[in-house]
């Protein structure tokens, strides 16, 4: 796959763009004003593997719990600001990574231009967040709507506001709750500019449902060679947006950090309880950082003959299985051992 050309812009320790790994992020949803709920919260995503955090800033009580949050993070931290520059001057006081901003609900361009003259002056990148609710009503008017165009038209409206004030160390995002626009508005901002892109579908809601979403937006995107960071937004504990974010990585063949699992569908030859064992291996995996594929099938016909390309894996039987490894059987397990079993010969591996 080759990946579009963009510049890099470095948020904290972590590069953005360029040929950088495709970042993961997600966003602390405990009240801004609860130091020991985000904090909670923080130190989750970071065992789970999330690469930037963003919190949302919306008075000054916020930025002195975002400072505390500096203090205690081992990720870039990401500053939410709408409407009060001021917020997101003091955000950077307090030792931010990045500001998340709309320009042009900031105000004026006096004040962008103080935003980004603190930014430049501590090498802070500036992410322009668009969405189809946030499209000015001028451009409402002359695309009949929140558009794919219109978006793009809006995304650029704020780059260039940043651009008069010599600052290019600029994320851009374009999302809609629409895959199909959310698809369209990445594939033409892509076209016309050389700005890292931050991916995600807005507003994507419940589990099921952003998986759904976020992997055919973000997916198709990525498999195009566009994108340089993701957020998948769920309706849910910000945690779940990790690991789903990782499964989309590896599934589209970047990141393969994580161990990838093939399952088998079942069907009447299945005579072991092949559901509830191909979770209990997915749940048992999670944190492993290995880029193995691991095959859970339910019999003989496709165990070690059709997951042969599998690093190790299991086919069950009649109340047992056998462990088998590129597609060489190893051994016959008891049913209540095969997670173990699996796990041991994991970790040899």
């Amino acid at each position: 796959m080759i990946r579009r050309a963009s510049r890099q812009v470095k948020v904290g320790n972590i590069k953005i763009g360029g040929d950088a790994p495709i970042a993961i992020q997600s966003m602390l949803n405990a009240p801004a004003s609860d130091f020991e709920g985000n904090l909670c919260q923080l130190k989750a995503l970071e065992e789970a593997g999330c690469e930037i955090v963003r919190m949302a800033v919306p008075d000054t009580d916020a930025v002195k719990v975002l400072g505390k949050l500096k203090e205690e993070s081992r990720v870039p931290l990401v500053a939410d600001i709408h409407f009060d520059y001021k917020l997101a001057l003091e955000s950077l006081e307090a030792g931010v990574d990045k500001i998340r901003i709309n320009p042009g609900n900031i105000g004026s361009a006096e004040r962008v231009a103080k935003v980004a003259d603190a930014c430049a002056l501590k090498s802070v990148p500036i992410r322009i967040g668009v969405n189809s609710g946030s499209v000015e009503k001028d451009l409402l008017e002359k695309f009949g709507g929140a558009t794919p165009e219109a978006m793009v038209e809006s995304a650029f409206r704020h780059v260039k506001l940043l651009e008069d004030c010599g600052f290019y160390d600029t994320v851009i995002s374009i999302k809609s709750s629409d895959v199909e626009n959310m698809v369209s508005a990445y594939s033409l901002v892509a076209e016309r500019c050389d700005y890292p892109l931050h991916l995600g579908v807005t507003e994507a809601g419940t589990e099921r449902s952003s998986l759904v979403k976020s992997s055919i937006g973000i997916g198709s995107l990525l498999l195009k060679g566009i994108g340089d960071t993701v957020r998948v937004s769920i309706t849910d504990s910000p945690v779940k947006e990790i690991y789903a974010a990782r499964d989309i990585l590896n599934a589209v063949n970047l990141r393969v950090e994580t161990p990838r699992i093939v399952a088998c569908p079942t069907c009447g030859r299945t005579k072991i309880d092949l559901v509830s064992l191909a979770n209990q291996v997915e749940e048992a995996v999670k944190n492993i950082k290995k880029p193995v594929k691991i095959a859970v099938m339910g019999c003989v016909v496709n165990g070690p003959g059709e997951a042969r390309e599998a690093d190790i894996g299991i086919a069950g039987g009649d109340g047992c299985a056998v462990l088998f490894k590129k597609g060489e059987i190893l051994r016959k397990v008891s049913e209540e051992d095969i997670v173990k079993e699996l796990l041991d010969e994991l970790d040899k591996i």
